[in-house]
């Protein structure tokens, strides 16, 4: 679910930066730096649509950096469970379907996948297809660049790769 949220973040700026374009330094850094992240807790920083305010700098004793607080206000996409969302299909293989949710990688098990569905690996790309034997016709097709429909049930929060994924 995508949400806007008031965010906290700190700015350590180089001396070098000091200077008249001080405050714009501030702001593309805090962009640059939290744009495109992940966090447990709130979940993928899409963008940041306004800054609050960039407090008072403290300097680092014996570095001469400035540690500049930052509060803003940011799109967040932060998926749970139970959520239905459309993926796109990235990869197809005989242990099911590897897809993108926005930001977020998700991996489809072949086990959740309609039983009526099999793997054809013989067909290019690969994919998963029913068939309607009576009229030997293809009635319905996952492969990558298709959309699916998905229930999240599960998803794992990898903060050291900046990365959330669900099965």
């Amino acid at each position: 679910m995508y949400k806007i949220i008031s965010l906290e973040h700190e700015i350590l700026l180089h001396p070098r930066y000091f200077g008249p374009n001080l405050l714009n330094t501030v702001k593309q850094k805090l962009f640059t730096e939290v744009e495109g992240t992940c966090t447990g807790k709130y979940g993928f920083v899409i963008a940041v649509t306004t800054i609050d305010n960039i407090g008072a700098g403290v300097i680092q004793p014996g570095r001469g950096f400035v540690l500049y607080p930052v509060k803003y206000k940011a799109i967040v996409f932060r998926p749970f469970k139970g959520e239905v969302v459309d993926a796109v299909v990235t990869q197809v293989n005989k242990v099911g379907l590897f897809t993108e949710i926005g930001p977020m990688s998700c991996f489809i098990s072949r086990h959740s996948i309609p039983s009526e569905m099999e793997f054809d690996p013989n067909s290019n790309p690969p994919c998963y297809k029913t068939t309607d034997e009576v009229r030997s016709k293809t009635c319905s097709l996952l492969n990558s660049g298709g959309l699916v429909v998905i229930l999240l049930t599960e998803y794992l929060v990898n903060t050291t790769l900046g990365y959330m994924s669900s099965y």
